[in-house]
Formats: structure tokens, sequence, C-alpha cells
């Protein structure tokens, strides 16, 4: 049953984040009717706004990651700048940072602080490597997370040298479970009534996403090699060339494998054949059984090779582009996954929808667009801290906002 509540919509979330892993947060945190209040420095902002694309001159990478948030101008190096914050973390709930460890702390900022001025203040910071620990003083981003995570070492072509993937993973998952952890200090809160310091590392969120390798080294002693495609647990789980292209296959379970050897390919001999008997056998000799399975790929297209599939329950698909993706109509359609709105400076801009789909309280995307440089200073200040206009006024001259 839908209603019209959102599911965060009684939290305030101070949003100190630049680029993507703490913007990312704050944006899920948004989507799901927290109040988020971007705050940037003055005259620059978030270093993401001078990321391309660009429409009219505006960073839709920016965008992206700051949608429904508000906007306001900080200096927090000057005196005024620090009261201005201090006061709204009265009235928070959240405060979120990906500074260098210490950088707040330094400025007279950090945890230990605030929470002198609101017990019950969640302030969760994300970094390279943490807030303790040997490394916590390194500077770090998202491709030293996956390099020094053990991502990259697994990503590739055997053979071929360690390859980051596509997309900022480690960033990613660093703003994902920096939503998880300052949701969980929220719960924790109301069980203790105090606040308390949520320490996320990108290369911990890395090191934690690799799951079986981890398992797999301590078990055996050897380093997982890059495998491509393939899966070091399942096969035959793998890429699979088809007249027109390549499809993914994956039987994850012996029922699925013998289903298809005799009913699809029509192999039943390879059931039995002792090199393909057990998963790990499977696995251990992928290479041979992808072979025999693309004797019957070849001769059909993606298409077909997936329809056929699919209609006999065996999970299958086409390997999407982004053009793929914009034009599926379950991904960015129905699952609203590309969602389209306007942007005073913009216009019609596509942002990525949330994936969490609360079916009560229903994210939404679009309920304010990114704001510009500084756009709701006089509203979060005026309105939420009750600032006269004068006082506005007076700490735009000194550059405070």
């Amino acid at each position: 049953m839908m209603t019209e509540h959102a599911a965060l919509e009684n939290l305030v979330v101070l949003d100190l984040c630049r680029v993507i892993a703490g913007p990312f947060c704050g944006a899920m945190l948004a989507d799901l009717g927290a109040t988020v209040i971007k705050i940037e420095r003055p005259g620059k902002g978030d270093d993401a706004r001078a990321y391309a694309p660009y429409l009219n001159g505006e960073s839709l990478y920016y965008s992206n990651l700051n949608r429904n948030k508000y906007g306001i101008t900080l200096d927090m190096k000057q005196e005024a700048g620090k009261d201005i914050l201090r006061e709204l973390v009265k009235k928070a709930d959240i405060l979120i940072e990906n500074f260098r460890p210490g950088v707040m702390d330094r400025m007279g900022l950090g945890y230990e602080e605030l929470k002198k001025v609101n017990p019950r203040l969640i302030y969760g910071a994300v970094s390279g490597f943490g807030s303790y620990g040997r490394y916590h003083d390194r500077p770090g981003y998202d491709i030293i997370a996956q390099a020094m995570g053990g991502l990259m070492s697994i990503t590739g072509q055997k053979g071929n040298p360690p390859t980051r993937s596509g997309n900022a993973m480690g960033d990613i998952l660093g703003g994902l479970n920096l939503a998880i952890g300052v949701l969980a200090a929220v719960n924790a809160r109301s069980i203790t009534g105090e606040g308390q310091r949520v320490d996320i590392s990108l290369t911990d969120c890395v090191v934690a996403s690799l799951e079986q390798a981890v398992q797999r080294y301590f078990v055996s002693g050897k380093v997982p090699e890059r495998r491509g495609n393939s899966y070091e647990a399942i096969a035959p789980y793998d890429t699979y060339e088809a007249k027109d292209g390549h499809v993914v296959i994956g039987c994850g379970n012996q029922k699925l494998y013998e289903h298809f050897c005799e009913n699809i390919i029509h192999r039943p001999e390879l059931v039995k054949d002792e090199r393909f008997l057990t998963v790990p056998l499977r696995v251990e000799n992928n290479l041979i059984l992808k072979e025999y399975f693309e004797e019957w790929t070849k001769e059909r297209t993606v298409a077909e090779v997936t329809d056929i599939l699919l209609k006999e329950g065996i999970p299958a698909g086409p390997i999407y582009d982004l053009e793929d993706i914009f034009r599926d109509e379950h991904i960015a359609g129905d699952r609203e996954m590309l969602v389209h709105t306007n942007h005073p400076v913009m216009g019609d801009i596509v942002l990525s929808g949330n994936p969490v789909k609360l079916l009560g309280t229903k994210p939404n995307i679009t309920r304010k667009p990114s704001p510009t440089l500084g756009e709701d200073n006089r509203k979060i200040l005026m309105e939420f801290l009750e600032k006269s206009e004068e006082e506005c006024r007076a700490l735009e001259e000194a550059g405070v906002i």
C-alpha cells in the first residue's frame, strides 16, 4: 500500500562530501526522503562540478549525484562559517564527509567537537583507508581502493594486466556502505539515545566485496587468478560466442547443467563425463566445456539463444551497452532506472534511478533538481536557522557564504 510519506522524511542530513562516494550516499538518502543540505566551498563548490558531461555549462555528472539536495556555500575556515555549521549541526541528525582523516579535526569540526553541540549526531566519514590503522593518513581514490582491495587482481582476462572495473566500484561501494552505516547508527540511537561516529574505508569495502576469493585463498594458499568472464565458484557460468555477438549463460546448479546438456544441446554424455561430474571439476575444465557449449551457441543469434534458454528456465541474457539499457522497457521503464527530470539550467536530463524499491514509501528521484552553487543559501539560513536578510548579506560580503 502506497503512502504519501517518505521513508526518511524525519531526518536532516548535512552533506559535506565531494565527487562520488559521499555524494552518492547523500543522494540515496535524499531519494528516500531525507532533507539533505549540500555544503560546498564558496566560488568553486564540489570538484565534480567541473566533471563532464556538460549541458549548458552545468555538469550532469554532478547533477546525478546531488539530486534532491538543498545547496549552500560555506567557508568553514572562517570562524563565522564554523559557527554556522555548528548551528546546522544542532538541528541535524546526520553529517557525512569525505575529507582525508584529520582535516575536520584540525578545523575544530571533528566528531568529538560536534557531539558537544549535538550528542545525538551521527557523524559518517568515508575515506580511502579509514580514520585509524597505519594507512589512515594516505590519500585514496577509487582506483587505489580497487588496486589495494584486490579487485583489480581478479578482474580481466587471464594473462592480461590487472584491470580496473569499468565504473568507480570502490566509490560506489563506499557510498552504499556509508548509507547503511549511518542508518544503522540512527537505529542504534533510538536504543541508546546517543549518536556515534561511522567510519568507512573504500579499501575495506572493496575487500568485503571479494566474497569467495578470500576463502579460496585461505583454504588453498593459491592467489586467485584473473579468469575473464568465468567464475571460480560455478561452471558453466560465462560468456559464449553467438552468431552476432556474445551471450551470458549461468547454469548455477547440477539440475540446470543436466537440463542444458540433455534437453538443449542434446549432449547427454557431458553429464556423465568424468571431467564435468561436479562443479569443481567443471570449473577446472571450464574452457573445454565452453567449447561444447559454443558449438551450439555459435549456430544461433544472441536473441535466439536467450529466448530458447529462458523458455527452458535457464538463466541467460545479452550483454547490454548503454544504448541497450536506454531502450530496455523493463530496466529503463518498469524499474525506473533511467529517470527524466527537468533542470533549471540544463533542461531535460536523465538521472540514474534508485535501486531501493520501497513499495510503501516509494523513493522519489525528481523531488528537487541538483542545486546551482549556493542556490539555497538564503532559504536554509533564513528558514532553517532564522537568520535575517541583513545577516545573510553580511555573510555574503565577508565571503562566508
